[in-house]
């Protein structure tokens, strides 16, 4: 993950064509369109629209005019078609040159510091281009009704779009150039950009408008907002965001398809994107250890928590690696009910977790497992998980702390880890310990 645009907006700020300069060059078409201007679109447009290679089969045009270019001794005609498969576009044709097509969208925004198109799309069909982005966004996988758009620019293989979303949010839409709606799109929060270097940017609202949308992800927390932040987004597409409460909480929402799919509060944030930042993020990082420290010790655990980590959710229960103030640590497993678990760090490994902010690790359950299995002569000094069996059992071999070969222990680790039986490495077979080979 990364903290801001994914880099790819940026790699391409360079090779963005702004069409405005092209068409402000285009005579204004007229008001209503003539019989003679269809007549003549239809004759000479799709000829254009071919030696282009442009995904259109051309179900009305209109010849809009031409221009004389006296001293280069050239003209260059302009054409409207609609497609009966996609969006609009206006042509460019010079005599003797290579033609250009712009997508409606970008024919219908005006050039920088004007009010108007130079040269607006005009045909029936072409009324609402925005429309042909809906299902583009949709599989790009950004939960968007346009509501405005504006052309930023194209450049030799890719366009660019501005979308202005129902409810404020917005996206930068990246497409095919020529512009195809059968081909894939990527969509990018417009959030992206705000404070990125480089000539894309948003437009159409401000990022107060767009952060809005943040009031709707916190509900899902009963966090009534007080601050909003962009936090950024992964390489998967998800995004994330930060609110602060009244009430001196604060979230980061992980969001896909304009759903949040999972939240942290910013207490356990600290591994995401680097936390929070709205919130005072150490006070509640402080309150949650000493819940954890509640928590270990009504599972049975000796733990003054210092700092902890979260492991992902299994099932309804959290998992949360344990440092304590002594230097051990271990593995909480906390169902929202009931006692739970405290796993040492050598004992963490049974149930699959292994844990990565101690090297002071205890081995004390272990031994313990093998005394309540008749082996009194081992203090475990190391330890590896070796297998599950066919039965659903786990087997971890241990080594011993006098050098002798050590055992495997087999547990059965639902509902909660227990050891049932205890072999030695000579009879068991396949230890790899030093000491036990």
């Amino acid at each position: 993950m990364r903290s801001r645009a994914i880099g790819l907006a940026a790699a391409l700020v360079a090779a963005v064509l702004v069409p405005a300069a092209a068409l402000s060059q285009a005579k204004k078409g007229g008001g209503e369109i003539s019989e003679a201007q269809r007549k003549q679109g239809m004759a000479e447009a799709p000829a254009v629209v071919q030696s282009l290679g442009l995904a259109c089969t051309v179900s009305d045009a209109r010849y809009v005019g031409k221009q004389e270019d006296k001293k280069a001794k050239t003209s260059t005609s302009f054409y409207e078609v609609a497609c009966s498969q996609g969006m609009g576009f206006v042509l460019q044709a010079p005599t003797g040159g290579q033609a250009t097509a712009f997508t409606c969208i970008e024919a219908n925004t005006p050039p920088e510091g004007a009010k108007e198109a130079a040269l607006p799309c005009k045909l029936p069909a072409n009324s609402d281009p925005k429309a042909v982005l809906t299902p583009m966004l949709q599989q790009a996988g950004a939960a968007c009704t346009p509501e405005r758009v504006r052309g930023i620019g194209q450049g030799k293989t890719q366009s660019f779009f501005e979308v202005a979303c129902q409810g404020g949010e917005g996206y930068v839409l990246i497409t095919a150039s020529p512009f195809d709606n059968s081909k894939p799109a990527t969509a990018q929060n417009c959030l992206n950009f705000d404070d990125a270097a480089g000539n894309i940017k948003c437009t159409l609202s401000d990022a107060a408008t767009r952060l809005a949308v943040v009031d709707k992800y916190a509900a899902t927390t009963q966090c009534a907002v007080k601050d909003r932040r962009f936090v950024g987004t992964s390489k998967d597409g998800d995004s994330f965001f930060e609110a602060s409460c009244q009430d001196g909480k604060g979230y980061i929402y992980k969001v896909k398809n304009g759903a949040v799919t999972q939240n942290w509060d910013c207490a356990k944030a600290q591994g995401v994107l680097g936390g929070c930042t709205l919130t005072d993020a150490r006070q509640a990082q402080s309150e949650q250890a000493g819940l954890y420290t509640r928590l270990a010790k009504n599972a049975g655990g000796n733990c003054e928590v210092e700092k902890y980590a979260m492991f992902p959710m299994r099932g309804q229960e959290e998992v949360v690696e344990l440092v304590c103030k002594d230097g051990t640590g271990g593995v909480g497993i906390f169902p929202a009910s009931g006692k739970g678990q405290f796993l040492g760090c050598g004992h963490a490994l049974v149930a699959g977790y292994k844990c990565g902010l101690t090297t002071n690790v205890d081995y004390s359950g272990l031994t313990a497992d093998l005394k309540k299995n008749n082996v009194a002569s081992c203090v475990v000094s190391n330890s590896r998980l070796m297998a599950k069996t066919q039965k659903g059992t786990t087997l971890v071999e241990v080594a011993c702390a006098d050098g002798y070969k050590g055992y495997v222990l087999e547990y059965n680790t639902t509902p909660t880890v227990t050891a049932i039986g205890a072999t030695g490495c000579a009879f068991a077979g396949g230890c790899k310990l030093p000491g036990n080979v």
